[in-house]
């Protein structure tokens, strides 16, 4: 545990910090989009490893189990519990395989820059996912996503991480959606306990926002909503924290949390029962 004083910055984000470089890379159990859980909290020691540790291990694995208690859908005033499986293969600084961020490679790597591709998945959404709501809306089926990813992390006397994504569907609503987001590591943690805080915007363009929010003219024929067009622009904003309790040097519970609140066009849409969001995401976690 660290104690901090105004006059001693450097030392104060060091003292906390170089351990956190060494024992962080843990992800919520749902990668799920759309979710109200930012892109960072399922990388967030991934940049902060690379930062702090002179070597990256040859291989890093990770198995557990996890639930999510989430909105039915993006604009949704219910939400459920949906368990899964947590799965996270590294190898060295290239490539990896995870439930949080996908399968792909890091293009190239430095100190406190990373830039790499992945493929990951968008899980769509029922017209059954609650009651009558839906209906008459149409699926929007499961479909993959193409993502591109940035991260840069400041300096190890204060690790500001900005993160930055987009992501092409591949299918259902071939839409982009993007995300722009920073997190630092909070004072109070030590080798047991650790967490984050940061905040993210999210934006999309207009064949993702009609998918969601949107109603078309044969759909409000079908449901009693009017015909709603969503536009281009800010689909959100919200605040995430992650926290990770060491039982074990290898075992791990996770907690996740975000708050969102949706913004322009996504927030005015006809099928918003509310206009806020959160999640809750634990999971229980080995390091092998």
């Amino acid at each position: 545990m660290c104690r901090f004083s105004i006059l001693d910055r450097s030392k104060k984000w060091c003292c906390c910090f170089v351990a956190l470089g060494i024992l962080l890379a843990i992800r919520p159990a749902q990668a799920q989009t759309p979710s109200p859980l930012a892109e960072w909290q399922y990388s967030s020691g991934i940049q902060l490893q690379r930062l702090f540790e002179p070597t990256i291990p040859t291989w890093q694995t990770e198995l557990g189990l996890g639930t999510q208690f989430a909105p039915v859908f993006d604009g949704s005033g219910r939400y459920q519990v949906q368990p899964g499986p947590v799965i996270d293969i590294r190898y060295k600084d290239i490539a990896f395989a995870s439930t949080g961020e996908g399968i792909g490679a890091n293009l190239f790597s430095f100190r406190n820059v990373r830039v790499g591709a992945a493929v990951t998945y968008d899980l769509g959404r029922s017209p059954h996912a609650d009651g009558q709501a839906l209906t008459g809306l149409g699926t929007i089926h499961p479909a993959p996503e193409v993502k591109l990813f940035a991260d840069y992390s400041l300096a190890k006397s204060f690790p500001l991480t900005i993160r930055v994504d987009i992501r092409r569907q591949i299918g259902a609503t071939n839409g982009y959606i993007g995300d722009v987001g920073a997190y630092l590591p909070m004072p109070g943690s030590s080798e047991k306990f650790s967490w984050f805080v940061g905040p993210t915007v999210t934006m999309a363009d207009g064949r993702y926002m009609n998918a969601y929010f949107g109603i078309s003219r044969s759909q409000a024929a079908n449901t009693n909503y009017r015909q709603y067009r969503a536009s281009a622009g800010f689909k959100s904003a919200g605040l995430g924290v992650s926290a990770n309790y060491f039982i074990t040097p290898s075992t791990i519970i996770n907690v996740s949390s975000a708050f969102d609140r949706l913004l322009g066009s996504a927030a005015e849409s006809p099928i918003n029962q509310t206009k806020y969001e959160a999640v809750v995401s634990v999971s229980a976690i080995y390091k092998f």
